[in-house]
């Protein structure tokens, strides 16, 4: 059985894809709420379904992606048992780099959490140097974005 835990979405154009997921009590800080750094796995299993969606497996980019950038701003506190849903889209493919844009939100109330850019870069693990996304990769995003994404 293959589980996804995101979904395809037309709620928050343009982004098209999302995820799901619960704010747990060792998320938080003495202050009951989320704490920052937890907010970088969320945005992680998002990116991780957004790919399962697309049916791209990790042998797919014949190396591997390496995290190069991340920048997140925070807008609002999430708290424990918070059901969350990230919104991911890819914002732009260059040559050998994929740079996501990721919005939180808080179901219950669609309050606006946080939002991220992440930019992975194609990493030839036996040369330890960046490589060209393959062009499976690029089409099967093209593809699920359309003309949304800078390809």
């Amino acid at each position: 059985m293959d589980l996804e835990l995101g979904r395809v979405t037309d709620r928050k154009p343009p982004f098209k894809f999302s995820s799901l997921t619960r704010v747990g009590f060792s998320d938080t800080d003495a202050q009951g709420i989320v704490y920052y750094g937890r907010y970088f796995p969320y945005f992680d299993v998002a990116r991780v379904e957004y790919f399962r969606h697309l049916r791209l497996l990790y042998a797919d980019f014949e190396g591997d992606l390496v995290l190069r950038a991340l920048n997140i701003e925070y807008h609002a506190p999430a708290r424990f048992d918070d059901l969350l849903e990230v919104f991911i889209r890819v914002e732009r493919i260059g040559r050998t780099s994929i740079t996501f844009e990721m919005q939180g939100f808080r179901v219950e109330d669609d309050l606006f959490l946080a939002e991220a850019h992440q930019t992975v870069v194609h990493v030839d693990l036996d040369e330890r140097r960046a490589c060209p996304v393959p062009d499976v990769v690029r089409a099967k995003i093209r593809e699920f974005e359309g003309a949304d994404a800078e390809l």
